[in-house]
């Protein structure tokens, strides 16, 4: 019997597990078994020495996630991405890592359109204390960025969540993961052909709005920060 501490060997196990899962994850995204079947648990747990609960557990995930499912007769297999889950953040991360697309960031930035003006529109009508005291914060982390006081990168994200959050509506609230997430990649993208990180005073510009509880005004100026990005898509050639 194992002399380490039930803790840590529950903490290990859940290492290993996510460990496999990230590795299946992106080798399924890549088309690593397009050409093959994939591998039976027991076959998996030798291959990656880890045990067939971990194994187990792994596949499990991926099952929610609908890389893949269980079939009578045929064991488990690769499910077509029409059925993979796109706002499970660890899909979305493994799409993004595949290769840079310019199809997808443009996907990602049309269901930005979608919610983000939404959000921002619902933040200045229902937005409460503390909601208005994370938006605030996220836009003085950007600001501080700017003299390399803080990430710009996570400042940006930050202030965007806080928006989704701030709405009231618990649908937008869930889509912080998924956003932050596919804004690592959006962001660095935009900044790069930019040649500079996030307009800080088109940023302010919905930050005044929804502390003014302007309700059209915070839904344009999110508009109008996403719209930028969908231009700078669209001038920029596919790769």
């Amino acid at each position: 019997m194992s002399s380490e501490p039930e803790e840590i060997r529950t903490s290990l196990g859940r290492n290993l597990t996510y460990g496999l899962l990230d590795h299946l994850g992106k080798t399924i995204v890549t088309g690593g078994y397009a050409e093959r079947q994939f591998p039976t648990e027991a076959e998996l747990s030798k291959q990656h020495g880890v045990s067939r609960s971990v194994t187990r557990e792994a596949v499990k995930m991926l099952t929610t996630k609908g890389l893949v499912s269980a079939r009578p007769r045929r064991g488990t297999i690769v499910e077509p991405s029409s059925a993979w889950n796109l706002f499970d953040p660890d899909v979305l991360r493994w799409l993004l890592d595949r290769k840079f697309s310019i199809d997808l960031l443009r996907e990602f930035s049309q269901l930005r359109i979608a919610i983000e003006p939404a959000a921002a529109a619902l933040a200045a009508r229902f937005a409460d204390n503390a909601g208005l005291a994370a938006i605030r914060a996220g836009f003085d982390r950007m600001r501080v960025a700017e003299t390399g006081g803080d990430d710009t990168l996570e400042a940006d994200i930050a202030f965007h969540v806080a928006i989704l959050r701030a709405s009231g509506n618990p649908f937008f609230a869930q889509f912080s993961d998924v956003v932050a997430t596919a804004l690592r990649t959006s962001i660095r993208f935009t900044n790069r052909i930019q040649g500079r990180t996030a307009d800080l005073a088109a940023h302010e510009a919905v930050l005044r709005a929804i502390e003014a509880r302007d309700v059209r005004r915070a839904r344009t100026s999110m508009l109008y920060i996403i719209d930028e990005v969908m231009e700078l898509i669209v001038r920029s050639p596919a790769v």
